[in-house]
């Protein structure tokens, strides 16, 4: 296969693959009224359909690098794809809502499969030089996708049918199916390792027990003293992974990994930085439908500008990451994005649309560097034999972060918000003003991490040379 026909279509078809992923994560949401409607069930009582496209990812991404290793990467992103359009369709010819609950935990594991197949055959495809321009290309739909699912949610059920949420990535997942066939690279493990079965139900039932329990975060159907044995329960499985991974020679995860300094400090970094950017999908629409008083399609159109952003930032994070390095750029960076959270902590009835629109725009392409930077970074010190179990531990924490960091927002959320009534504006909008400087905050506590960074960190990456051995002593 023709190497610069590859680099060509590989980050269209990774692009494309994981847009969908994320965009199903949420275009639900908005739908819920509808579906509810017209299965004839209760809203509330379809929290599963939501919850369970979380629980197949949080259970199918640590599994995903063995499968690329196994049986290679052509073949496992194919299966994936057609796992996904498949369950699209069985989504949307649902008649029922346990059955519909079903085909989104199948969704969800075809999507699993998706992000760290797909990440890894970019590793595997360019050199670390040209690394930073394939993956800001990719990043892009992972950050448009959940501000841009309420929004197009919303209109489909205002145009046609809730059916057509799931309809529509027929034809996405028909030619991304033909492309992969054409010109995914298939790479594989260098040795085949067994699966690691009972590693496999410790993680895989932690991360899906915790990620439900911050799923539902908030809700009176469980009560105190339920979720919090439930939660002490899964974080309980993790760290039996955690003591299990350390004794056996092929464990699903090799946490021997976060040894390199690079990789642990971009995952944490990455995953204390969701903690505040996380909630902003779930604050930004209250404040402008609860606080502001728009309209539900006002209040997408507003989230637009951060994804027009977020694909102009792709033109100018190599040069600003060749100038400065990672270790300048990540600290700066992450005080610049609680600066944007806490801007939100200003926005009322009287700011005018411009300012709203720049806040957005400036809110955009910094956390379109930030994850851009972080996911490259990842990958500066891993050898090349490590990169598929790199990309299934950076996935599967990134996983994670993304239900703390909704956690987050709601958290934050309900504290400030409080007993206020939500048709007293003025008051509404006061509490979400506190709820934002929190995550700000929280936000800019996370730099300190990225401070741990190198001057020379990431340079084979950045600029496209390696670093001196003798520069990374050897960690315990």
């Amino acid at each position: 296969m023709d190497s610069s026909t590859v680099k060509t279509y590989l980050p269209w078809l990774v692009a494309t693959a994981l847009f969908m992923e994320q965009l199903d994560a949420t275009v639900v949401n908005t739908a819920i009224p509808s579906i509810a409607l017209s299965l004839g069930v209760t809203p509330l009582s379809l929290k599963s359909v939501v919850t369970s496209y979380i629980l197949g990812l949080a259970v199918g991404i640590p599994v995903s690098g063995w499968m690329a290793d196994r049986y290679g990467t052509r073949r496992v992103f194919l299966v994936a794809i057609g796992i996904f359009t498949l369950a699209s369709v069985l989504c949307g010819l649902a008649p029922s809502a346990e059955l519909m609950t079903v085909a989104r935990l199948l969704q969800g594991l075809g999507g699993a499969m998706m992000m760290p197949v797909g990440r890894l055959a970019i590793v595997r495809t360019f050199p670390k030089a040209e690394l930073m321009g394939a993956m800001n290309f990719v990043i892009i739909p992972a950050l448009i996708g959940p501000l841009l699912g309420p929004t197009v949610g919303g209109l489909i059920v205002h145009w046609t049918s809730w059916r057509a949420i799931f309809f529509i990535n027929v034809p996405f997942g028909l030619i991304a199916m033909y492309l992969v066939w054409r010109h995914m690279p298939d790479y594989r493990g260098d040795e085949p390792r067994p699966l690691d079965i009972f590693g496999l139900i410790l993680f895989s039932c932690g991360t899906a027990m915790l990620s439900w329990l911050l799923e539902i975060f908030g809700e009176h159907t469980l009560s105190s003293t339920a979720t919090a044995l439930l939660l002490a329960f899964s974080i309980g499985l993790l760290a039996g992974y955690a003591l299990h991974a350390s004794r056996i020679e092929f464990p699903l995860l090799r946490l021997t990994l976060l040894k390199v300094r690079t990789f642990r400090i971009s995952v944490l970094g990455g995953f204390v930085t969701r903690l505040g950017v996380g909630g902003l999908p779930f604050l930004l629409p209250l404040l402008y439908q609860l606080g502001l008083g728009l309209p539900a399609w006002q209040s997408g159109l507003l989230m637009m500008p951060s994804a027009v952003a977020a694909m102009g930032m792709k033109l100018v994070a190599p040069k600003v990451l060749a100038r400065f390095g990672y270790r300048q750029v990540l600290v700066f960076n992450t005080l610049c994005i609680g600066v944007t959270i806490a801007l939100y902590g200003f926005v009322g009835r009287d700011t005018p649309l411009a300012a709203i629109v720049v806040i957005s725009l400036m809110q955009g392409f910094f956390n379109s560097l930030q994850f851009s930077s972080m996911n490259t970074l990842a990958y500066a010190d891993i050898e090349q034999g490590d990169t598929s179990m790199a990309s299934t531990i950076s996935s599967s924490f990134q996983q994670l972060s993304m239900s703390f960091g909704l956690a987050a927002g709601s958290l934050v959320a309900a504290w400030f918000l409080g007993g206020v009534p939500q048709t007293n504006q003025a008051q509404v909008t006061d509490a979400l003003h506190h709820a934002f400087w929190a995550l700000a905050v929280l936000t800019m506590l996370s730099a300190g991490i990225f401070y741990w960074l190198r001057r020379q960190d990431g340079d084979s990456i950045s600029r496209g040379r390696a670093v001196a051995k003798q520069a990374e002593p050897v960690e315990q």
